[in-house]
């Protein structure tokens, strides 16, 4: 069944305990299914407390993440192991069923070159070991593809699903974004229709980062390719009203949008929701 949420940052670029209890609120009033929580520094995270008020407003929650720089998996592998068993715990007391994101590797780390066989199969294997931990805890796992610019490993869906193939377990699946797509992709249809099967996370986000419909993202190609492929997984709006400051370098996100976190979220929510209508995927 097709899931409709949005990002946290999309009204905050920090998570404490007062602003995850705003974010909360706020997304429950926007009227989405879920929301998806970074899971950047699990040791600070209150998941008990974020659970209770996630059940009190009636809201389901995904998890997401980049690993840390000093734990980029290609390089250490063991390092990113042990930090995404900790972003494990977490979620088995924030009641989270999905983990997200570049589960793989840190964002903005680059070497200059392309990905090497070696690092390629650090990363392989290190994710093959996640995969099964978060399976015996009834957790999923999705691998995002981002643009050349953040990221020398995973930049397309092809990229991801090569990946996703080689680990071979069907708990991890490819998570994909309209933004980096927007950047990587010849044929966005196209793309979508290569990962049938194998998608479970889309990040709806426009070119800006803005209110999606807004910039240059061709959206009637990636509702096409959805409906092809009858997407139900998670449809989530990843718009940055205010960037995490420790991302922001990475993301090059130096200015906030125009618009209200709650302006993006629910402009977002109906974009999203005729979309998904038109094309039946509702």
């Amino acid at each position: 069944m097709l899931k409709f949420g949005a990002h946290a940052f999309c009204w905050e670029g920090d998570w404490t305990d007062e602003i995850g209890d705003r974010v909360i609120e706020q997304a429950a009033r926007a009227g989405l299914d879920f929301i998806e929580i970074p899971l950047l520094d699990p040791g600070s995270f209150n998941s008990r407390r974020h659970r209770r008020h996630l059940e009190a407003a009636g809201l389901a929650c995904v998890s997401s993440l980049g690993l840390p720089r000093e734990a980029h998996m290609p390089h250490e592998p063991e390092k990113a192991v042990i930090f995404l068993a900790s972003v494990l715990d977490c979620m088995e007391e924030l009641g989270a069923r999905d983990l997200t994101g570049c589960i793989g590797y840190s964002i903005g780390v680059l070497t200059g070159r392309g990905p090497t066989p070696h690092e390629l199969d650090r990363m392989v294997d290190g994710l093959a070991r996640v995969a099964e931990d978060a399976r015996s805890r009834g957790i999923g796992l999705g691998l995002e593809a981002i643009n050349r610019y953040e990221t020398y490993m995973v930049n397309t869906l092809d990229d991801a699903l090569s990946i996703v193939n080689r680990v071979g377990s069907d708990n991890l699946r490819v998570h994909a974004d309209t933004y980096h797509m927007n950047i990587e992709e010849t044929d966005l249809r196209q793309a979508l229709d290569r990962v049938a099967g194998k998608l479970n996370f889309i990040h709806m986000s426009e070119s800006h980062r803005g209110l999606v419909g807004t910039g240059t993202v061709a959206w009637e190609a990636v509702w096409q390719g959805l409906e092809d492929i009858q997407f139900s997984g998670y449809l989530t709006l990843e718009s940055f009203a205010a960037p995490n400051p420790a991302l922001a370098a990475a993301t090059c996100i130096w200015k906030p949008p125009r618009h209200t976190g709650q302006e993006l979220a629910e402009g977002g929510l109906a974009f999203l929701r005729e979309g998904a209508t038109r094309h039946g995927l509702m």
